[in-house]
């Protein structure tokens, strides 16, 4: 089918982004909901919301030149996933605890460019202000090679759309870990129109669309000229319009202390103002937000013989990591088996406990 009768079948949304010094217009085509079956509904819903467009070509003053020395750094140096996840989560509260917000025509006060190529590129340590979608993709630039299959997926690698063959325009993410066993949607972080910085649950790739999967090279970190930015704790930072299994965990350690929540995995305002009311409660900076220190204060140890919400959380997250438990809130000989699978497989003390550290790994470590 030609280009042109592809774009007769498509919806298309018109977008209006204002940047200081000019006007950024851009159209984002994306698949009719009527030309789809519904295994690809959940990918085209995200695909509408993401809000990109037309990104910098690779001789923008906005772009890294491919072949500079700060392009990308030694190749003695590595960037290890965790690291890379690091930098990634450095965004999603660097406006004063908000996103970094999203641009294609400015640079943030590290240095790189605001929208997902600019992200990702910070993320990697490459020189600033950042590759293209396209650069990313380009196996001739040594940053990437591209997967044969979504299946051989890791924390760190992207998954890139860097072809407008089919009307779609250019996007990437960072891959962070499977959301289910089934494998039809996975965790990532993203920048996005009008969201910003965003850590939620994706399908790019899982249908029939442009992403493919690409894995980093062994960069060091060239655009941080030295230095990369404090490792974060390990604790997710969770705040309004979040969503997922943290958030439904965080809503289930909130109804184990006394507040009444729907454990929906949305952090609405009914959340904000439990979160808010607890931090009072504990003496905390009362900002909504669910950072370290209000983890630290939530999370209740729970064992073999507990039982109740906060065992429910637990179970919630175990299942994240494919153990496949009802949470029926029963800290029984299942729960426990999983719980000491989870500890063996990241290096903690192995009791079968739920205590700090093993909550810690279970919200944080991906």
């Amino acid at each position: 089918m030609s280009l042109r009768s592809r774009l007769a079948r498509r919806v298309q949304v018109t977008l209006i982004g204002v940047a200081a010094g000019g006007v950024a217009a851009a159209i984002a085509v994306t698949p009719s909901l009527a030309d789809t079956d519904s295994s690809k509904l959940a990918t085209v819903a995200a695909q509408m919301e993401t809000g990109y467009g037309l990104e910098p070509e690779a001789d923008s003053k906005l772009v890294t030149q491919v072949g500079s020395p700060s392009t990308m750094a030694s190749a003695t140096a590595t960037l290890s996933p965790d690291t890379m996840i690091d930098r990634a989560r450095t965004w999603l509260t660097a406006n004063n605890g908000a996103p970094v917000p999203y641009s294609m025509e400015r640079t943030w006060k590290d240095g790189y460019r605001q929208d997902c190529s600019g992200y990702v590129s910070m993320a990697l340590g490459l020189g600033k202000p950042g590759l293209n979608t396209v650069g990313l993709a380009d196996s001739r630039n040594g940053v990437t090679t591209r997967l044969s299959s979504m299946s051989q997926l890791k924390k760190g690698d992207l998954l890139i759309d860097y072809s407008t063959t089919d009307g779609d325009f250019r996007h990437v993410v960072i891959f962070e870990k499977w959301a289910n066993t089934s494998h039809s949607a996975y965790w990532a972080y993203e920048q996005r129109g009008t969201y910003g910085t965003t850590h939620r649950q994706l399908s790019y790739g899982i249908g029939s669309d442009n992403y493919a999967p690409f894995r980093p090279a062994k960069l060091g970190d060239g655009g941080g000229d030295g230095e990369l930015p404090s490792p974060g704790v390990s604790w997710p930072i969770l705040q309004s319009g979040s969503e997922g299994a943290d958030v439904r965990s965080a809503q289930q350690l909130l109804t184990a202390r006394g507040y009444t929540l729907e454990a929906d995995g949305i952090f609405g305002p009914n959340t904000r103002s439990a979160v808010i009311q607890f931090q009072k409660s504990q003496s905390l900076a009362a900002d909504g937000v669910i950072g370290p220190n209000t983890w630290s204060k939530l999370i209740k140890t729970v064992q073999y013989g507990s039982s109740g919400q906060a065992v429910k959380a637990a179970q919630t997250q175990l299942n994240v990591y494919g153990y496949g438990l009802t949470a029926d809130g029963e800290f029984g000989t299942k729960t426990k088996s999983a719980a000491v699978a989870f500890q063996q497989n990241h290096d903690l003390q192995v009791d079968g406990v739920i205590g700090p550290e093993t909550w810690r790994a279970l919200l944080g470590t991906r």
